[in-house]
């Protein structure tokens, strides 16, 4: 029997990325999806076109708590068994040149929407339900290239992740965090650009090479099934060593 097979998993961030990976992985594993997506509703529908049955499509945006509300009253009163927070953007702010509007929208996204999103779905979790949210290896660490804020952002999900863990207890619900290192998608294209950058990043991974969505969909997979059951408050290091 499929791993999540009767489940209804809510994935945001889910039309690129790992979010798309994450919502291919629980749909082939028997999930039913609700996918956000905020601006570029043909890349969620080629999702759902992929995943080849039924899927929601929630459009939102998640630096808005007005949207958000929006969005999950459109959900009703669907049960969710899995929530993944996987929305997020990645980005410089080096001090002393930041326009105050870019670190709002790096802040709102990541940290004050992660947190409005949960609270809002929160009635609509099951008792036993998980929450994934996707971190990185950047809460943990200093990077070159002014990313303190992004950074900054990623450790507030690892203490998002290890707080609700102890406030949902009592229903049962597991929250547990992924922290993937250099991964390849989209959002991180145009940094690899550079090949100075890429081979960089290459050189500092012991096995050579960047990561994949599939690999960190794979563990976000592990967490939410019943083989992860006695994990709780984790954020799990997903970068093939280039933290360790």
């Amino acid at each position: 029997m499929p791993l999540l097979a009767g489940q209804t998993a809510f994935v945001t961030g889910g039309s690129r990325g790992i979010g798309r990976a994450v919502a291919l992985t629980f749909a082939r594993e028997g999930a039913e999806i609700l996918l956000h997506y905020h601006r570029n509703r043909d890349a969620a529908e080629a999702v759902a076109a992929e995943i080849g049955k039924p899927v929601r499509l929630l459009q939102a945006d998640l630096g808005s708590a007005s949207s958000i509300d929006a969005m999950v009253a459109d959900v009703g009163s669907t049960p969710v068994d899995i929530l993944v927070n996987n929305a997020g953007i990645w980005g410089s702010t080096p001090l002393g040149s930041t326009p105050l509007e870019e670190l709002d929208a790096m802040l709102n996204l990541n940290i004050k929407g992660m947190f409005w999103l949960t609270q809002v779905v929160l009635p609509l979790l099951r008792e036993g339900a998980r929450i994934v949210n996707i971190s990185s290896v950047a809460g943990r660490l200093g990077t070159a290239g002014g990313r303190s804020a992004y950074g900054a952002s990623k450790a507030a999900v690892d203490a998002f992740t290890r707080n609700w863990a102890l406030e949902l207890a009592p229903r049962k619900i597991r929250v547990n965090a992924v922290a993937p290192g250099y991964v390849e998608t989209d959002m991180t294209e145009t940094y690899f650009s550079d090949g100075q950058r890429l081979e960089s990043a290459i050189q500092r991974t012991p096995f050579k090479r960047l990561g994949n969505t599939q690999e960190v969909a794979d563990t976000v997979l592990f967490l939410c099934s019943d083989a992860a059951r006695w994990i709780v408050g984790q954020s799990i290091n997903v970068s093939g060593g280039f933290v360790v």
